[in-house]
């Protein structure tokens, strides 16, 4: 069975060895709301985070690390991006619907024309 993009599945420790980072700076950026981690409710609420988790968090660090932006500047820059997803999501979703309406209005047609030429003949 696959796991799913945003299936927690990760410990802090993991995301520490695979990216990284210390995992009080991980913690920090929980504080400060810029990563979600979820929380496993077995009595120590681990951390657990997702294949997208991981991908924010790698995008916090390369924005730091490559372009220098500090944390004021990731949390605005996370809300762009978020926004852009959004948008380029509800522009799938729109796009979708006209080739869906095209579609229908395509067989409509062809079902119009198949009928003209059967009366012709």
């Amino acid at each position: 069975m696959p796991i799913l993009d945003d299936e927690p599945c990760l410990t802090i420790g993991v995301v520490h060895t695979k990216l990284g980072l210390h995992p009080q700076t991980i913690r920090h950026w929980e504080k400060l709301g810029l990563v979600r981690p979820h929380r496993v409710q077995n009595g120590t609420r681990v951390r657990m985070f997702s294949a997208k988790d991981l991908e924010r968090i790698s995008l916090i660090k390369r924005w730091m690390d490559e372009l220098g932006v500090n944390l004021a500047g990731v949390e605005i820059m996370l809300r762009m991006h978020e926004q852009i997803e959004q948008l380029a999501e509800q522009s799938a979703r729109e796009r979708q619907a006209l080739v869906d309406q095209y579609e229908t209005e395509i067989r409509r047609l062809k079902d119009m024309l198949l009928r003209v030429q059967a009366e012709r003949r």
